[in-house]
């Protein structure tokens, strides 16, 4: 076999070894998403797994869709740009989980399918126009700051219920639930409440509604993930436990 024989050999063991990688990380979080949800009456159907790829370079993105990994999240144009240009790209469904800039919005309604940074209702109202010029309606999520935190984005929790009301009728958007990030800690359940008083807003929100759609709650991530699914999660973000 010459060089170049074993150049592509080499490339095809790498991409099975990546795809084989990516397909042992997602059994392991949906085995602890079944634990989870058994502990809690849930079926564990209740809940998709976001795989975040930011740090996924887009050669890689064959491997990712090889494993079985079709909702795919990204946190800046930037760096999801490439990936969306290559072929591949349709067979995922793309997340848009990161603080969202307003020049980046034509570009982001035109290729992703989900926003989950929704953090006003300046930029909500922005987002539905540029959707609406694009001929596209996308599903979103109002982040809120649960916790809090002045590092965190998002809307305090007593301003969601009015901002839902302004943003719910929009052309060019859905609204479909609410997101939050809870703070960092070694004891997972200690942010239990956070992800418990996300879920109790969320009832609240779409009873004030009246719209059943409103029933997503996009919380936990690598460390997290199994309290927020006993609190009622339906959008995990996994991103070093899935894809390093």
């Amino acid at each position: 076999m010459g060089r170049q024989g074993l150049q592509v050999e080499t490339m095809e063991k790498e991409a099975v070894d990546w795809a084989t990688t990516y397909r042992k990380r997602l059994a392991e979080v949906e085995d602890a998403i079944a634990a989870a949800c058994r502990r809690a009456g849930r079926a564990p159907q209740e809940v998709r797994v976001i795989a975040v790829t930011k740090y996924v370079g887009p050669e890689r993105l064959g491997d990712l869709l090889a494993a079985g990994l079709r909702e795919l999240g990204e946190n800046r144009w930037q760096q999801a740009r490439e990936k969306l240009m290559r072929p591949e790209a349709g067979a995922a469904t793309w997340h848009f989980i990161g603080r969202l800039q307003k020049n980046k919005v034509k570009a982001v309604v035109r290729h992703f399918a989900w926003i989950h940074s929704i953090d006003s209702v300046e930029l909500g109202t922005f987002v539905a126009a540029q959707a609406a010029a694009a001929g596209r309606e996308v599903n979103c999520l109002l982040q809120v700051n649960v916790s809090g935190e002045a590092t965190k984005a998002g809307l305090p929790p007593e301003e969601v219920s009015a901002a839902a009301q302004a943003l719910v009728r929009l052309e060019g958007i859905r609204l479909r639930g609410l997101m939050t990030m809870a703070p960092v800690t070694d004891d997972p359940e200690s942010v239990r409440p956070v992800f418990a008083a996300l879920r109790q807003l969320r009832d609240e929100v779409r009873q004030q509604l009246g719209d059943p759609a409103f029933s997503e709650l996009s919380m936990g991530m690598s460390d997290d993930f199994p309290a927020a699914v006993a609190e009622g999660a339906t959008m995990v973000r996994i991103g070093r436990r899935l894809v390093g």
